[in-house]
């Protein structure tokens, strides 16, 4: 989707994990392999894992996201996402996607893990705007407030997920 980064909303939300360990020394597979939300409100189908490979720029993910977050029960929606980059750097590393054609957002999402004294960050940076006129509608009272539960259940399951690997031998 076409977008000028500097005309959307910017979104930043983090959550800390205490460790003494480096990002070199975590198992970061299950981050790398777009396992960020919770099942039960979204489940992505990344080209690397079809194609048995790791993350690289310019794949795509099919997301299966949960209205409202119970599988089972509720409406399905399909949307895309393709990686934008991978980001390695000293202390610091994540990816980027931005959203397809038909995504109910439209921007680009980075979600970037970063070294501090004695923890770790997980971050979830955002610019977006509505992707179409249904969700630009709704965005008040239905899009903004579900978008930042999926954000808060993000955090915790990234840190869910390092813990247990930080705990793991």
């Amino acid at each position: 989707m076409h977008y000028e980064k500097d005309r959307l909303v910017e979104k930043i939300s983090s959550i800390e994990i205490p460790t003494e360990r480096t990002l070199e020394e975590i198992n970061l597979d299950p981050f790398f392999d777009y396992r960020i939300f919770p099942d039960h409100i979204l489940t992505g189908y990344p080209q690397w894992r079809d194609e048995g490979r790791t993350m690289k720029a310019n794949d795509t993910i099919l997301q299966q996201v949960y209205l409202p977050p119970f599988p089972k029960f509720s409406p399905k929606a399909l949307f895309g996402v393709r990686i934008k980059d991978l980001i390695r750097e000293e202390n610091r590393c994540g990816f980027s996607y931005e959203t397809l054609q038909g995504h109910v957002e439209c921007g680009i999402s980075y979600f970037i893990l970063e070294e501090g004294k004695g923890k770790i960050i997980f971050k979830i940076r955002t610019f977006s705007k509505p992707g179409n006129f249904l969700t630009a509608l709704l965005g008040p009272v239905f899009s903004a407030p579900y978008q930042t539960y999926c954000t808060k259940k993000a955090l915790r399951n990234v840190k869910r997920i390092l813990e247990t690997n930080l705990s793991a031998p």
